[in-house]
């Protein structure tokens, strides 16, 4: 399921472009346009859910998949040394796309 006024969705539809750096039939990966790390990738499912309370079974098992994946994109896109996730969680948490993502951030020694 998408939404049509969601970025990532269009994203994901091909409607928008985007720096992509890996792709399966569950979810995607591409460069932030604003990032706040020397790497900054951003990790979407498919489907377009906001918040992890909206997790199904079967959305746990998409985002499950994501979290196996993303060491070696990781790896494989400059943070061999180490890397961040970030999951913001509604307005106040800096969610500023209504679809889930994980924030991948490497690429050098971040600041706590």
């Amino acid at each position: 399921m998408s939404n049509e006024n969601c970025v990532f969705c269009k994203i994901l539809a091909g409607e928008i472009p985007s720096a992509k750096v890996y792709e399966d039939d569950k979810m995607i990966v591409f460069k932030d346009i604003e990032p706040k790390a020397k790497v900054h990738l951003l990790a979407v499912p498919r489907e377009h859910f906001k918040l992890l309370s909206e997790l199904s079974e079967s959305r746990a098992m998409v985002l499950a998949h994501m979290l196996r994946r993303i060491p070696d994109i990781a790896a494989q896109n400059g943070c061999k040394d180490g890397y961040r996730l970030v999951i913001n969680q509604g307005d106040d948490a800096g969610q500023t796309v209504p679809h889930l993502h994980i924030h991948i951030l490497g690429g050098e020694s971040l600041p706590w």
